[in-house]
């Protein structure tokens, strides 16, 4: 089955082209510009590197969030086109699943952490019961995190721009117990969201292409503005 897989979560965004378990190609691009100046072409790159077209491609999939609203709205935004032109199937992403699924066999818990700005991180707990088998502890938040490193109770990896932001106030409360992923790791990868995806597209978990929306956990500025009823 080949999977079309779209990142645009962060800084990094990527498309990967998944057959089996052969990684067909990748594109990565971090730059300076918006996602949308970028993304068709690293997605026609990816394409081309496959020797494939957007047809023969057999489903797609995309993260959702949690992360960067703009990110996500243009990702989400660019693989319901692809949906709706090919009526190949597609399937949601979730970023934290994205991070933590890249480590199949670590035998304590994981956990994915973004910055999520203002003081907060976007979170989840994970504990992989088997090769290739994880298991979610704590569903996806938004949290501040001395808050939420109160709840973690052993030895446990961390991994994302949030480790990274964090480290120091992670190795303060946990210790010994907290380990981190090489720096490299820290970026999701399309390739991994495609064997997600894959895997989530075989076993049935569809997503309806006109329901497909991002997940953002937490409201935007605009939306707390209008409810607050501040004009702007």
């Amino acid at each position: 089955m080949k999977i079309l897989a779209v990142d645009t979560s962060g800084p990094t965004g990527s498309v990967a082209i998944l057959e089996g378990d052969t990684v067909l190609a990748e594109v990565a691009v971090t730059s300076t510009q918006t996602h949308a100046k970028r993304l068709m072409s690293a997605i026609d790159m990816t394409l081309w590197m496959a020797g494939l077209t957007i047809g023969e491609c057999e489903g797609f999939a995309v993260t959702t969030g949690p992360g960067s609203f703009t990110g996500l709205r243009i990702g989400v935004s660019t693989v319901k086109g692809l949906g709706f032109a090919t009526q190949k199937p597609v399937t949601a992403v979730s970023t934290l699943d994205a991070l933590a699924y890249q480590f199949p066999s670590f035998p304590h818990l994981i956990c994915p952490v973004l910055d999520a700005r203002k003081g907060q991180i976007y979170t989840a707990l994970y504990e992989c019961a088997s090769y290739m088998d994880w298991e979610r502890v704590v569903e996806d938040c938004a949290v501040e995190p001395r808050q939420w490193l109160k709840q973690i109770q052993g030895l446990c990896l961390f991994v994302g721009d949030g480790a990274h932001v964090y480290k120091e106030l992670i190795k303060d409360a946990l210790g010994r117990l907290a380990h981190f992923a090489p720096p490299y790791l820290n970026t999701i990868r399309a390739s991994v969201v495609a064997y997600i995806g894959m895997r989530q597209i075989q076993d049935g978990q569809l997503v309806d292409v006109a329901q497909l929306v991002p997940h953002y956990i937490r409201k935007s500025d605009a939306e707390i503005k209008l409810e607050k009823g501040v004009a702007y």
